[in-house]
């Protein structure tokens, strides 16, 4: 059989799976946790200072056009945020956060783009749902002020919640873990009770692992090895996952003692990424975006062809 036609009558004996076509497009506002294809979220940092792209879209007008170029590479969604929260980084002062944001979220929603805005602030959350964004994403999980949460809930948009333990300045300093995938599932759990609790209804709530925050390089590696029981342990919940740059894939790439440049980490990214849509992710988050998207569409294609054949692969025997 050849692949055109595999695709023609995917519909039809597929009718009812997560894995229906190759090439769909895939709505943000699906709240299956394991839709056809995982999406992609593209990352805009609208900050002088963000370890990965610091300063090169800290202009809002910068940064619009590079959002809208991350859309015509492929983006489901647009995540815009306006302040740095690597290690270490201080906390930008809000009136500078919303300054830096709204132009870009008001550019992108008139655009008809699904924006995302990545704020741990009350007023800058406020702020961006009047503008017309439907995702929260709080790398905080509501820690940071609480009352986001109610904020969240009254709008009735999405919300990312992450786990994170502390801040910028103190998050490397609190990663004493008994076991670190129990204890992030557990701590994360709490975290989507005390959401459910203030009123976001469950089905709006989608976790973030927050690799890279709290975590040491090898917790980073066993919560990536543990992709199935941290999905599985939120089964009803959309996870997200974002691992684009970061530092881990720095000091994996180093060289001669030094680690690979943040920029030059992007194909260790979309590796990861790869992994995550074969085991079903909702979503991954990423700077570069066409390849990315790329895989995407790849791995729902071979996702889908081999469950109209019954296959008996590894790839998915073993999942």
């Amino acid at each position: 059989m050849q692949i055109s036609d595999c695709l023609a009558d995917l519909d039809e004996r597929l009718r009812g799976s997560p894995r229906l076509h190759c090439m769909i497009n895939v709505g943000p506002a699906n709240t299956n946790p394991h839709p056809a294809r995982t999406l992609v979220m593209g990352v805009v940092n609208v900050t002088p200072n963000s370890f990965s792209d610091g300063g090169m879209w800290a202009d809002p007008e910068a940064a619009i056009r590079h959002a809208r170029d991350l859309v015509i590479d492929g983006a489901d969604i647009i995540d815009v945020g306006g302040e740095s929260t690597r290690p270490g980084a201080k906390r930008t002062p809000e009136d500078e956060e919303l300054r830096r944001v709204l132009p870009v979220v008001n550019a992108l929603v008139a655009d008809g783009v699904t924006v995302s805005v990545d704020t741990m602030r009350v007023s800058v959350a406020k702020a961006v749902i009047e503008a017309g964004v439907t995702i929260v994403n709080d790398v905080s999980g509501g820690k940071a002020e609480p009352a986001i949460l109610d904020v969240v809930a009254d709008a009735g948009v999405d919300y990312v919640l992450m786990h994170w333990r502390g801040q910028s300045a103190t998050m490397q300093n609190l990663v004493g873990y008994d076991d670190v995938v129990a204890d992030v599932i557990s701590e994360t759990s709490q975290q989507v009770d005390a959401a459910i609790a203030a009123g976001i209804d469950r089905e709006r709530i989608i976790v973030d692992p927050g690799i890279g925050f709290s975590k040491t390089v090898e917790h980073n590696w066993q919560l990536i090895d543990a992709v199935d029981t941290f999905q599985d342990a939120f089964a009803d919940l959309r996870v997200l996952w974002g691992v684009s740059r970061k530092r881990f894939l720095g000091e994996l790439l180093a060289q001669n003692g030094e680690d690979r440049p943040a920029l030059e980490r992007d194909a260790s990214t979309m590796a990861l990424s790869t992994y995550f849509a074969l085991h079903r992710a909702w979503c991954v988050r990423t700077h570069e975006v066409r390849a990315n998207r790329d895989a995407m569409e790849t791995i729902a294609c071979l996702l889908a062809w081999e469950s109209a054949h019954l296959s008996k692969s590894p790839i998915v025997a073993n999942r």
